[in-house]
């Protein structure tokens, strides 16, 4: 136990009992006082018949309770599994069937499911992702892969110490603001600002009133912020930004560290690997063409089709091996298997690694969309659209964005006889799916192109566009 993320904590709680841990607008908690309310929810837990190897579902925002309840299941053993609160009754319904947690926590009020059976040697955390389909999968992480991946964050990554203040705005129900932005400052000592919601306003607000001095982001967060026309050289005490979950232009980096004078570390990670790959705080080599390299402990390989390695320079895919790497994906072995192979997570990103070990992605295998730093998965837009009664063919592309990177768009064929509007198609998405998944244009085609094997062309859709 005494490797464990929590037990890490506690230890740290110890250390620095008065600090404070948790700082929001209008409130704080020290170490102490967060140690003790995760204690007391932990025993929450156990008086309504939680025990180790449970699973216990949080739907919470960025708010002190997440981090109650993350921290006092932990303490009890549970395997904890952080959902995004922004997706639909629907969306959370098929997760929470597949997941089969002991219990549903939102605010700190529990409520009681069917109990599963426990087990003594429990994962630390599920998080969910599509993986390699468009059906959310859950991402199993052994207590050791936890702990791994936030000692990435603690030393290559952010420097982070207990001076540190972190700001907390990505959504702690993912696999990046989970670690960076709270569990490694956590670990350190240092002090988590936590904003619910992104806005231009808040987060500068929260970074000059709280003293921040590391932004973990995404690409279209800084965007939104140089744009916001504000006094960004005013951060005196931010000393690194951090953007991940989506591709960040070098253009991007080269105006906010014009603008701010703080440089974006630009990286590369994934929800099944639990731990970036690529982000070094002291390399001072920028490569605008690259993400990074490898931090130590990651090894990555470029592979044929064939899966054997190939030269140097040349593109395929994307393989990494890393201590942080997920177990396995929950109740699903095939796409288990699909993934992983002697320790290896097929990434599905198409990469050359040129001298000096600098890894750049060339492209994407799969069909992942990466929007504004969340990951979209075409089938299962398609899946909603193929629903409505008038559609008969949807085809979904991601397209490029300026702000975004980039943005959802669909292509639909009516049934013979069918009339709907594609305002009406996107009201019908927007009712079925979280918001950011749902495809901002969509265009009637009286049929979409396809091959003659009877596979849609989506590639003819791009260039269309």
């Amino acid at each position: 136990m005494a490797d464990t993320v929590v037990a890490r904590f506690e230890a740290t709680a110890r250390r620095h009992p008065e600090k404070v841990a948790l700082r929001w607008d209008g409130g704080a908690l020290t170490y102490r006082q967060l140690d003790q309310q995760a204690g007391g929810f932990a025993r929450t837990l156990h008086h309504g018949g939680v025990r180790a190897g449970d699973r216990v579902a949080l739907v919470i925002g960025n708010r002190s309770p997440f981090v109650v309840a993350l921290l006092g299941a932990l303490k009890l053993g549970a395997t904890v599994a952080p959902l995004e609160p922004r997706l639909t009754d629907d969306e959370r319904a098929k997760i929470i069937d597949d997941l089969a947690p002991a219990v549903v926590v939102h605010d700190v009020v529990t409520e009681l499911c069917d109990w599963p059976s426990s087990s003594s040697e429990a994962p630390a955390v599920i998080l969910y992702t599509s993986g390699s389909t468009g059906a959310p999968k859950g991402a199993v992480l052994s207590q050791g892969a936890v702990a791994a991946g936030v000692a990435s964050w603690i030393a290559p990554v952010m420097a982070l110490t207990g001076d540190d203040v972190v700001l907390a705005v990505l959504p702690l129900s993912h696999s990046y603001g989970l670690n960076g932005a709270l569990l490694a400052p956590l670990l350190v000592g240092a002090t988590v600002g936590l904003v619910d919601r992104f806005s231009p306003d808040a987060v500068l607000g929260s970074v000059r009133d709280l003293g921040v001095s590391v932004f973990p982001g995404v690409a279209t967060m800084f965007r939104r912020l140089l744009d916001a026309d504000a006094a960004l050289g005013d951060l005196r005490r931010l000393r690194i930004a951090l953007s991940g979950a989506a591709p960040c232009p070098w253009s991007l980096a080269s105006e906010w560290r014009a603008a701010t004078g703080v440089r974006i570390l630009r990286g590369y990670g994934m929800t099944e690997l639990f731990r970036p790959i690529s982000y070094v705080a002291a390399d001072s080599e920028d490569r605008p063409e690259a993400i990074g390299r490898p931090v130590t402990g990651v090894e990555v390989k470029i592979v044929g089709e064939d899966g054997a390695v190939l030269p140097a320079g040349e593109c395929g895919e994307l393989v990494i091996r890393s201590p942080a790497a997920m177990d396995e994906y929950l109740g699903a072995p095939d796409e288990t298997r699909a993934v992983l192979s002697n320790g290896w997570f097929r990434t599905g990103d198409l990469a050359t690694i040129a001298s000096g070990g600098f890894v750049s992605i060339d492209g994407r295998k799969r069909e992942r969309i990466l929007r504004g730093g969340y990951s979209i998965f075409p089938q299962e837009v398609e899946a909603v659209l193929l629903m409505h009664p008038a559609v008969v063919e949807a085809a979904v592309v991601g397209v490029n964005h300026p702000d975004l990177g980039e943005d959802v768009t669909a292509y639909v064929a009516l049934r013979r006889g069918a009339d709907v509007a594609p305002d009406a198609l996107v009201t019908w998405c927007r009712q079925r799916l979280a918001a950011f998944k749902c495809p901002r244009r969509i265009t009637i085609l009286e049929t979409l192109p396809k091959a003659p094997t009877g596979k849609v062309l989506k590639a003819a859709l791009r260039s269309a566009i």
